[in-house]
C-alpha cells in the first residue's frame, strides 16, 4: 500500500519530479558515483594493469609528510578566519535590509549584494588583483592619499589570508543572507505589532523578536558550514595563490590537485581527500550532536 501511495504521489506530481532531476543527476554523477572511486586510497594505482592493494600504505606516507601537516594547518587557519569573520556577516546583512522601509530601494541593494555570488573566481580574483595593485590599485591610491606606503597584499605573507577572507565576504555575504531573509519572512507579523503596541522600537524588536527566531536557522547553517569546514575555497586559492605566499595559503585542496592531476600521484591524492572528508563528516556529527544536546535544536 505504501508502495501504490508513494507511486500515486510521483503521478500527481511528476512535473515537480522533473525539474529535480538536473539537481539530482548532477549530485549523482559528481557526488555519489566518485565515491567508489575512494577505494583506489588503498590501493597502488595501475594504468595498464590492475590495481594493487596496499591497504594503509598512502596515508602512513600522508601523516608522515611534512608538506601535508604545512597545507592542514593552512586550510584550518583559513577556515576557521572565513566562519569566525564571514558567517555573522549574512545574519547581520539580512537583519539590516529587513529594516530597509522602501521597497524599491531594498530591491536595489539586494540586487547589488547578490550579483557577486554568480561571478566566477577567474573574474572575482581578477578584480581583485586590479584593486590591490600595488602600482595604481583603488586601495593603495587610498593608502597613498593618506601618505601611507603602498601594500603588495598578494605577495605579503602577512595580508593573504586576509584578501582571501574579505574577497570571500565580499562574494558570499548578500547570497548567504537569502537564508536568514527567508526566515525572517515566516515571523508571525502579529508579534510585531504586539511589540509595538508595547512601546518596543525598530530596535527591540530585532533584539527580541527577529534574531532570536532566527536562531534555529543560524544553528542549522553554521552545523553546515562546519561540515565544509576543510574546504577552505579551492577555486578562490587557486586563482589568487602565487609563488611568493604559496607556503601560507597551500590548502588541502590545491594540495590534492597539485599531487593528483598535475603529479599523477593518484592513490596519494585520494587518501588525502578522504581523509579531508572523513574529518568534514566528523565535524558535521559531532556540532549536531552538542548543539542537539546544548540547545535541543540541531541539523534533524
Amino acid at each position: 500500500m505504501e508502495n501504490r501511495s508513494s507511486l500515486k504521489k510521483i503521478k500527481d506530481n511528476w512535473i515537480l519530479y522533473l525539474m529535480i532531476m538536473p539537481a539530482l543527476i548532477y549530485f549523482i554523477v559528481f557526488h555519489i558515483i566518485p565515491l567508489f572511486g575512494m577505494i583506489l586510497a588503498f590501493q597502488d594505482y595501475r594504468i595498464l594493469e590492475d590495481n594493487i592493494f596496499v591497504g594503509l600504505k598512502h596515508f602512513r606516507l600522508l601523516f608522515s609528510s611534512p608538506a601535508f601537516y604545512t597545507v592542514l594547518k593552512n586550510t584550518i587557519i583559513i577556515s576557521a578566519m572565513k566562519i569566525l569573520i564571514c558567517f555573522p556577516i549574512p545574519i547581520i546583512l539580512s537583519l539590516m535590509i529587513n529594516e530597509v522601509r522602501s521597497i524599491g530601494y531594498r530591491k536595489y541593494v539586494q540586487s547589488v549584494v547578490y550579483l557577486p555570488h554568480f561571478l566566477s573566481w577567474v573574474v572575482i580574483a581578477g578584480i581583485w588583483i586590479s584593486l590591490l595593485n600595488p602600482a595604481g590599485g583603488g586601495i593603495n591610491n587610498i593608502l597613498s592619499f593618506f601618505k601611507i606606503p603602498s601594500v603588495d597584499f598578494l605577495t605579503s605573507k602577512q595580508h593573504i589570508r586576509w584578501v582571501l577572507v574579505f574577497s570571500e565576504m565580499w562574494r558570499s555575504a548578500g547570497w548567504d543572507s537569502i537564508i536568514y531573509l527567508a526566515a525572517i519572512m515566516k515571523i508571525n507579523p502579529f508579534l510585531y505589532e504586539a511589540a509595538h503596541i508595547d512601546g518596543a522600537n525598530r530596535f527591540q524588536q530585532m533584539k527580541y523578536i527577529t534574531f532570536p527566531e532566527l536562531k534555529t536557522t543560524i544553528v542549522t547553517v553554521f552545523i553546515l558550514n562546519l561540515g565544509f569546514f576543510m574546504n577552505a575555497g579551492f577555486d578562490q586559492v587557486l586563482n589568487l595563490m602565487n609563488d611568493s605566499v604559496i607556503s601560507v595559503v597551500d590548502i588541502l585542496d590545491t594540495y590534492v590537485y597539485r599531487i593528483g592531476l598535475l603529479n599523477g600521484q593518484y592513490s596519494y591524492a585520494t587518501a588525502a581527500s578522504l581523509f579531508k572528508g572523513v574529518i568534514g563528516m566528523v565535524l558535521i556529527l559531532g556540532t549536531h550532536f552538542a548543539s542537539k544536546k546544548i540547545t535541543g535544536k540541531g541539523l534533524w
